[in-house]
């Protein structure tokens, strides 16, 4: 059962739509009547689906739906007794996914929710995936120039660079581009001043023990401290 939360100052209107929900099958998660109490009890409610008119006490209804949107993101409905192409498009940059014009049809209502949490889900999946290519391009950039580093320092071809990438994210069970990046950090190192004699060079390590190896990078991962395995090691001979 869809969860609504109803927000309107105009008690009648309010009342209407109540009673329409609740004929049509749906659970009230709560009313209100101003934009700062759709926020609270939006994050308070949970609700699946916001049902907010426009023109409210304190704030305008598309400024609330943003509000709400930043506070506890969810699929909203706006009822509105007249639309423009000015306000349609204030909607849409607010992150509103549906439209209701009083006086309310019971007919109308259902397909308007149903269709807002729709393409609300499509909007969060897109996000994701989105979301999802931005960190993959931006790993992709990492590992390309952590193999030019390696390809200059140990002076090996592209694909053996990031072979040996590969198979140290496999070993360390890390993945390629925290991999990269620590290479990274330590082709920086070796622009300071005191590493830039020809005495130092990047090199991958099993473990952090070892005498002449220069730190590069700690962090936490899963509440597990580790350390990174790529150092700054004295060339021997």
């Amino acid at each position: 059962m869809r969860r609504v939360l109803v927000i309107d100052d105009h008690e009648s209107s309010r009342k209407q739509i109540l009673a329409t929900l609740k004929d049509g099958g749906y659970e009230i998660a709560g009313e209100g009547t101003s934009g700062k109490l759709a926020v609270a009890l939006a994050r308070a409610a949970l609700p699946d689906v916001l049902l907010m008119a426009v023109g409210l006490p304190d704030l305008d209804g598309i400024e609330a739906a943003r509000d709400v949107m930043l506070a506890q993101p969810l699929p909203i409905v706006l009822v509105t007794s007249h639309f423009d192409s000015a306000t349609v498009e204030r909607a849409k940059s607010a992150g509103i996914r549906g439209y209701l014009v009083k006086p309310l049809r019971a007919a109308e209502l259902s397909p308007a929710i149903e269709l807002a949490i729709a393409q609300f889900r499509d909007f969060v999946s897109l996000r994701t995936e989105n979301s999802t290519l931005k960190e993959t391009l931006e790993a992709r950039k990492l590992i390309e120039r952590a193999k030019g580093l390696l390809m200059e320092q140990r002076r090996i071809s592209e694909e053996q660079a990031y072979t040996l990438i590969k198979k140290t994210s496999m070993n360390m069970r890390k993945p390629m581009a925290d991999v990269a990046q620590a290479i990274i950090l330590a082709g920086g190192l070796l622009k300071l001043q005191r590493f830039r004699s020809r005495d130092y060079g990047i090199t991958i390590a099993d473990n952090t023990n070892e005498g002449n190896d220069v730190f590069v990078e700690q962090r936490r991962s899963s509440g597990i401290r580790w350390s990174a395995f790529l150092f700054l090691r004295r060339r021997m001979g």
